[in-house]
């Protein structure tokens, strides 16, 4: 989910084949002391069991960001269901879902109540969820409560961070975050129905630099502290931070990463993350805009073995038909080229000729 400021920054990450089979800390971070990472045979064993994962990053089209989703007031059941509806139609298997700890903060027996709801829901529909935990994307700060307006034809205008631009820095919140990941992992530790924890989102996105270095070091921590059964992960997605990139390849079990460009990029990717003995996940990738199609890029996943998971499912508030920078349809018209996404709220279909070889590739 990358944001307007970084654009020119997403390039290949072939760059980090010099990192090797890295397995140190990045300098300054302490080494984790409690749960161990699992091992390459452990974590092959568990991709042998799942398989070949596709899907889509998932919010409903009805809500504006992670907290008009899930609190109670607009939690929207019913949508979800739809749309996991229309998911389970193409042949997906796997959603990647945003939380938030404010959220939680503020009813956290109704959060995880709500969390458990869509997982039964996710579960019906033949779907494993991928959740997601903290995010250094789109606008730096957030409150409880009615969100906004999405503003016409603005990619992302209401998504927040979590915790937040400066909150990600401030040692003072970690308790309160620390309280958060454990109770949401303790509850769900043996839940069949989650095949992954994504603790960290594009950790150093929004310009933060090396300020979000701590609090990702610290979620691992506080993930490998859970009786939690299901691997963790924290994705690689901008070659240039480097020390980042150390860190969550060093730590995560399932190796996963983000690439919105053209094949030979996400080729070059692939290659180079193979260096590390794990099985692979690309958790964001579809930009139509930039290469990143569903005819370009998903049969190459498929012939890789690379689970698959794009952004965007359904046509909505989150306006990500919208292209990250585009300006150009503040009137709130329609591009032409939708830069995300695969169906309209009604259920209909944006191009039918993808949709057509999405089925194809995930039920053969």
């Amino acid at each position: 989910m990358t944001t307007i400021r970084t654009v020119s920054l997403l390039t290949s990450l072939a760059a980090l084949l010099l990192l090797g089979g890295c397995a140190s800390p990045a300098p300054g971070v302490e080494e984790s002391t409690s749960r161990s990472r699992w091992t390459p045979e452990q974590a092959e064993a568990w991709a042998s069991t799942h398989g070949w994962m596709r899907g889509s990053n998932f919010i409903p089209s009805t809500a504006i960001n992670q907290l008009e989703m899930w609190q109670a007031e607009s939690f929207d059941a019913a949508t979800i269901d739809r749309e996991l509806g229309f998911a389970e139609g193409l042949g997906f298997n796997v959603m990647r879902v945003y939380l938030h700890h404010k959220a939680w903060e503020a009813d956290s027996a109704g959060f995880k109540q709500r969390m458990g709801q869509y997982l039964t829901i996710a579960d019906k529909h033949k779907i494993k969820t991928m959740f997601v935990f903290f995010d250094d994307c789109w606008n730096g700060s957030s409150q409880t409560g009615k969100q906004p307006a999405p503003k016409p034809g603005i990619h992302n205008s209401g998504w927040v961070q979590d915790p937040g631009q400066k909150e990600s820095a401030d040692s003072s919140r970690f308790p309160l975050l620390k309280r958060y990941v454990v109770d949401v992992m303790n509850h769900f530790a043996n839940d069949k129905r989650i095949v992954l924890w994504d603790l960290y989102n594009e950790p150093g996105n929004s310009g933060k630099g090396d300020a979000s270095l701590p609090l990702l070091a610290q979620v691992f921590e506080w993930a490998h502290s859970t009786r939690a059964t299901q691997p963790v992960t924290s994705g690689v997605w901008n070659a240039s931070l480097r020390r980042y990139n150390e860190f969550q390849l060093a730590h995560s079990d399932i190796i996963t990463f983000h690439n919105y460009s053209e094949p030979a990029s996400m080729k070059e990717t692939i290659d180079s993350l193979r260096s590390y003995g794990r099985p692979l996940l690309c958790s964001e990738y579809m930009a139509r805009k930039n290469g990143s199609t569903f005819g370009t890029i998903l049969p190459l996943l498929k012939q890789e073995k690379v689970s698959a998971i794009n952004w965007g499912l359904v046509s909505g508030k989150t306006n990500t038909i919208y292209a990250w920078s585009d300006t150009t349809h503040t009137d709130g018209s329609e591009p032409e080229l939708w830069f995300h996404d695969i169906f309209r709220q009604d259920g209909s279909v944006y191009k039918q000729d993808e949709v057509d070889l999405i089925r194809k590739l995930c039920v053969e």
